[in-house]
């Protein structure tokens, strides 16, 4: 007969692990075995961290803390179980009654409404640094008008023609700097809106990227029962190319460099609080080392980069598209692998 203890473990909707020294399983509630997609016995007598294909906690560290008779919270955590990344709270304790050390770890998932208003966040964030660019952008081509316009009429005034060459030299950093800034604030109005089928987008962007990245291979994975979408063509390709060019300009060196592009259709999807009965999910996958933790929330910033010597508009010019499309962008990514996933509503 189960003890009360039994009972009450088995029952939990937190996942509840425990682990010996070498970070072993010894014990798996049912809820651990569905966050692990593994049966108790397949997960008893392994060591977590192989049975998890990414974590974004140092499971070794934790260790060493429990070791101090010290527990631990994080409620940020990344784990990706089968291929899927999820979101999670983990604590973890000593056990200082058990026979030899040990340690217990709770992990709960973060519900779907917290991941909601974790995005409503982020898009806030978002458009308040969009706005505040927008009147930087503003402040900064007033003045840039009138040096360009001052060195204009200094230019006819001068006794010697030689000296142009300066002149010159100023409007040209004017010219520059007005441009720099037309492409930070990006396309403001939404284009001309026609039905079109995203694939027909997807093999231009793919045709682009092989032609200049000869080394990189591009797979495809539609679903050809994907109906067709009101987008401006011209701004839609442009979006994805951003992200396309970004993940074959930082996977390109590498052995075995390949980019996926694969569509689905999805139900029932939240698009900025709104629900969306039927949705076009575009995943566009690369191989390459994935992006830095502290980057993800802030990737599609302005003048934010992931990669050496990027400027960090392309990701935000995306971003600026997708939101005109009513739809969203974001990203999931662990060493060796990351995605990004357009969401673009389709109405019928």
């Amino acid at each position: 007969m189960a003890t009360l203890t039994e009972t009450v473990m088995d029952n939990l909707i937190t996942a509840v692990l425990v682990l010996d020294n070498d970070l072993v399983v010894t014990y798996a509630n049912p809820a651990a075995e569905q966050l692990l997609c593994l049966s108790a016995r397949r997960l008893l007598e392994h060591p977590l961290p192989d049975l998890l294909q990414h974590c974004s906690i140092d499971l070794e560290l934790v260790k060493e803390t429990l070791s101090g008779g010290q527990g631990l919270t994080d409620s940020d955590v990344t784990i990706v179980v089968d291929g899927h990344q999820r979101k999670v709270e983990l604590s973890a304790s000593p056990l200082m009654w058990a026979r030899s050390p040990s340690m217990l770890i709770e992990i709960k998932a973060i519900g779907h409404q917290q991941q909601i208003s974790k995005e409503l966040q982020q898009q806030a964030q978002q458009q308040a640094a969009k706005e505040l660019v927008r009147g930087l952008a503003h402040e900064i081509k007033n003045p840039l008008g009138g040096l360009r316009g001052a060195a204009q009429l200094l230019e006819k005034m001068l006794p010697d023609p030689s000296l142009g060459e300066y002149t010159r030299i100023i409007i040209e950093q004017a010219d520059r700097l007005r441009n720099l800034v037309d492409r930070l604030l990006g396309p403001q109005k939404p284009g001309h809106r026609q039905q079109e089928n995203i694939h027909v987008i997807l093999e231009k962007v793919r045709q682009l990227v092989e032609l200049s990245a000869d080394k990189v291979v591009v797979e495809r994975d539609y679903d050809p029962s994907l109906p067709d979408i009101e987008m401006d063509p011209d701004q839609m390709e442009q979006a994805i190319l951003n992200v396309v060019n970004n993940a074959a300009q930082i996977i390109g060196d590498s052995p075995n460099a390949e980019i996926v592009l694969r569509t689905r259709t999805e139900h029932q999807v939240v698009i900025g609080g709104k629900r969306h009965r039927l949705a076009a999910r575009i995943d566009i996958s690369d191989n390459g080392p994935g992006i830095a933790p502290e980057l993800q929330d802030t990737l599609f910033y302005p003048m934010v980069s992931g990669r050496p010597g990027g400027t960090g508009l392309g990701l935000s010019i995306t971003r600026n598209l997708i939101d005109q499309h009513k739809g969203k962008i974001y990203v999931n990514s662990w060493p060796g692998h990351t995605t990004f996933t357009i969401l673009l509503p389709i109405r019928r």
